[in-house]
Formats: C-alpha cells, structure tokens, sequence
C-alpha cells in the first residue's frame, strides 16, 4: 500500500529517491524500537511508496534497440 500524502514522487532523481529510502529506514527503526505502532505503520508505507517508485525506474530498460548490439554469427 502507498502512502496517500507523498506527491510528486516522479520530480525526485534517483539518487533523492535512495536518500529518502535511507532517512526512512532510519525512522522507521527508532519508531519500532519506541513502541510507536502506529508512526512506524506510517513510515512503513512511506517506504514503500519510494521503494517501489525506484524499483519501477530500474525495471524500465533505458534503450530497447538491441539491433547490431549482440553478433552471434
């Protein structure tokens, strides 16, 4: 499930995207060691929105003209 407040994911560079995933992380290990269900349930999603906006990036092939790329004669 995506974090209903993030917008504007697709402005980020790929390396924002990967800062935001570390910062995160961060949080979301101090509010689980807190005891804070509820805040780290937040942060939960909010990792997954970034986490999945940045996989959907790397899944997309950058150049999909592989002709002359691969000579197998």
């Amino acid at each position: 499930m995506e974090h209903p407040l993030i917008h504007n994911i697709n402005d980020l560079t790929d390396e924002e995207l990967a800062d935001k995933i570390s910062e995160l992380t961060k949080k979301y290990g101090i509010a689980q060691r807190s005891g804070n269900g509820h805040l780290y349930q937040q942060i939960a999603m909010a990792l997954e929105t970034y986490r999945n906006k940045l996989q959907e990036r790397y899944r997309k092939p950058d150049n999909t003209d592989f002709e002359g790329k691969i000579d197998i004669s």
